[in-house]
């Protein structure tokens, strides 16, 4: 289990070796499970008095007891558990310290998780029945409802969201009862929405809601749609979002693609499939709003409670009766140590695998030669332009072949470069023009606002003097950017500059270090070539923070396009980014504030606005739905709200100044961009 993962999955308990251990005011009799940062025990209380003979103690690993987060993640689970009381959710007898390192005594459900429900029945090809599990999704949903209304002891709203409503956090009992535990990442805010930030990202991948895994703020209807995915994983016996790697599921999830139902839609109970969609829209605006009005919808498949808990019950009993997938180890263990015993008696020698790639050789069309390569460095040459289309390589000792036709390699391959008005393939452009922040700021905004898919082709005066074309005057930045937008969205961003590959990208962020570089390039031929599942499948990098480092790494690169003083950028309508397998999917004017910003200085002149002070300034009638309706940073919006009223320049400077603006220049800086967005314009007199 990843480190991320606070809730240990619970097995069979395994009864520890030297016997019954005092630990606080209870004894320790088995190991249940182990987690990222917690240990489960089966106790029971040195004094019986209030509570039940056996029970649950949770506590810290022993690395983590010592952590004062680890202390408060403790104390704040306690309390979010005393805040519910509701017979769907696990119970919290007590609370508190021993030794210095707190515990957690919570009640024992007889039983299995659904996690573990979910697996044998799936080992025998099986799935639950509709009526199975929507009552036991309705359970769940029963406790939900609990949770996001509790109340503090003033009677005041406490806003919890879960965020972990996961297969192992979901507890059966032989007798068919149904509860939710594990509060270990749960949150409570007064404020309606809790802002995404990466700690609080820390549930099962696969269930997470869209705008959790966006980094969006998000509320407890991310819980409906985690229970919503449980539901479905139930129904058609797999998880609903899957893919070759973690970042595979995550981008699945951030774009809800919901395949897997729609496949099953005809399995279903008539009107199920359509409860199912709504729960798991994308906009959770869009979603149930209420985990009551959720359970209230799936009610006319919950035909038959009685017999539905009868059903579960036995089938909790059978996957009880088979053996756990920690006794399966344990037996491949001992069958393992008996080999290795038996070899050694017979004199063999311990054989070990070692993985150590051929090296590349690659003949460029110009004659010049370069090898032996390893896999990174073969991969950073293409990326960068230093050979590409044409040049021939012996990939790992297969003969020589055009980059282009080698799967393993073509993928690296940036589009062709251009700053002529006219390129076969491609057609002519739509937009052509030197590098400046309003040519950017235009051509970006009108992607957006048209909701364009095509291409940009960003070239500075280097890469212009390497390719022996005319170039601007020295100063500018170097290099090549290719923007692709889908829709008017940015869908990808590739660049020549081996500065802006991923893995430096990490090491400037401070979230790998230069020799973990080092290593994964060593073996990420292992991964394809994706620098992304090599870190996490290392174990460097968890995969939610590479997801958001992507996102964040294209938008650093648009940031620094703007940033550039010389070059020449062609918009070209229609070609889409070829082997892209992480979509950015960013709006695109955030992207524009945000590389605007960073290339204006707070102190910049106010002479070229003074002699428009009188001037009158208001919002444009011909403006667009779509830039109207952007995602504009609050001084933006502010400034559009102010400017509703035509008047001249300097009462609208006067205005947002009362409205607690920075400087002038700050608004002025946001008001250039709103007329380069046809938000606001000029009065006639």
């Amino acid at each position: 289990m990843s480190s991320g993962e606070n809730s240990p999955r619970r097995g069979v308990p395994r009864p520890l070796s030297g016997g019954p251990v005092k630990f606080g005011p209870y004894w320790l009799e088995a190991r249940l499970a182990v987690g990222g940062t917690a240990e489960v025990y089966v106790a029971r209380p040195i004094d019986p008095k209030g509570q039940p003979r056996k029970l649950i103690v949770k506590r810290l690993l022993p690395h983590f007891a010592s952590d004062p987060e680890g202390h408060t993640m403790f104390e704040r689970e306690a309390a979010l558990h005393a805040s519910v009381h509701h017979e769907n959710v696990v119970r919290v007898y007590a609370s508190g310290m021993a030794g210095g390192e707190p515990w957690l005594a919570m009640e024992l459900v007889d039983g299995c998780d659904l996690y573990r429900l979910l697996r044998r029945v799936a080992g025998d090809g099986k799935r639950l029945g509709p009526s199975v599990a929507t009552y036991l999704a309705r359970q769940v949903l029963s406790a939900l409802g609990s949770v996001h209304e509790a109340r503090d002891a003033r009677g005041q709203p406490m806003s919890i969201v879960h965020r972990d409503v996961t297969p192992s956090n979901i507890y059966l009992s032989v007798r068919g009862d149904v509860k939710l535990g594990d509060f270990g990442i749960a949150r409570a805010n007064r404020a309606t929405l809790r802002s995404a930030g990466s700690d609080m990202l820390k549930g099962k991948l696969a269930y997470l809601a869209p705008e959790q895994v966006a980094g969006e703020p998000f509320d407890s209807r991310a819980d409906l749609f985690s229970i919503a995915a449980v539901l479905t994983e139930m129904l058609i016996g797999k998880g609903l979002f899957s893919g070759s790697g973690q970042l595979a599921v995550l981008l699945a999830i951030r774009d809800c693609r919901i395949d897997p139902l729609r496949d099953a839609k005809d399995s279903l109970p008539r009107g199920l499939y359509e409860v199912l969609e709504r729960a798991l829209a994308r906009d959770p605006g869009q979603r149930f709003q209420s985990a009551a009005a959720l359970s209230a919808a799936l009610a006319p498949f919950d035909t038959a409670p009685q017999a539905a808990r009868a059903e579960l019950s036995a089938m909790v009993r059978w996957v009880q009766s088979a053996p756990s997938a920690e006794q399966i180890q344990a037996v491949r263990e001992s069958a393992g140590k008996i080999r290795a015993a038996v070899a050694a008696r017979e004199g063999e020698p311990e054989r070990t695998i070692e993985y150590a790639p051929l090296p590349s050789h690659v003949q460029t069309q110009s004659g010049a030669k370069f090898g032996p390569w390893p896999f990174a460095r073969l991969v950073e040459a293409i990326a960068t332009g230093e050979i590409g289309r044409g040049d021939q390589v012996n990939y790992l000792g297969s003969g020589f072949a055009p980059i282009e036709t080698i799967d393993d390699l073509s993928r690296f391959l940036p589009a062709r470069s251009v700053t002529t008005d006219r390129l076969a393939e491609i057609g002519t452009p739509e937009f052509v023009d030197d590098v400046s922040t309003e040519a950017l700021a235009t051509m970006l905004l009108r992607v957006a606002e048209t909701e364009a898919t095509g291409v940009l082709f960003a070239e500075g005066p280097t890469e212009a003097r390497r390719l022996g074309r005319p170039h601007p005057p020295a100063g500018g930045e170097g290099g090549r950017k290719d923007l692709y937008f889908l829709n008017g969205k940015l869908h990808h961003v590739a660049s020549n500059d081996a500065g802006e590959l991923l893995g430096e990208y990490l090491v400037r962020r401070k979230m790998i270090s230069r020799e973990e570089l080092d290593f994964a390039l060593a073996v990420l031929p292992r991964y394809g070539g994706r620098m992304g599942d090599t870190l996490i499948s290392l174990g460097l990098v968890a995969s939610l923070d590479i997801f958001h480092a992507i996102r964040d790494q294209g938008h650093d690169r648009i940031v620094h396009l703007f940033q550039w003083r010389a070059g020449k950028i062609a918009f070209f309508k229609g070609p889409t980014a070829p082997h892209v397998e992480f979509p950015l999917d960013l709006d695109v004017v955030p992207l524009v504030v945000a590389g605007v910003e960073a290339t204006e200085s707070s102190d910049m002149s106010l002479a070229g606005w003074r002699a428009r002070y009188d001037d009158v300034i208001g919002l444009a009638h011909s403006a667009s739905a779509k830039m109207r309706a952007a995602a504009w940073p609050p001084l933006y919006a502010h400034l559009i709200d102010v400017t509703r009223k035509p008047q001249p320049l300097r009462d609208v400077l006067s205005s947002m100044a009362k409205g607690g603006a920075t400087t002038a220049n700050e608004v002025l800086r946001a008001l250039d961009l709103l007329l380069i967005a046809r938000l606001v314009a000029w009065q006639r007199p």
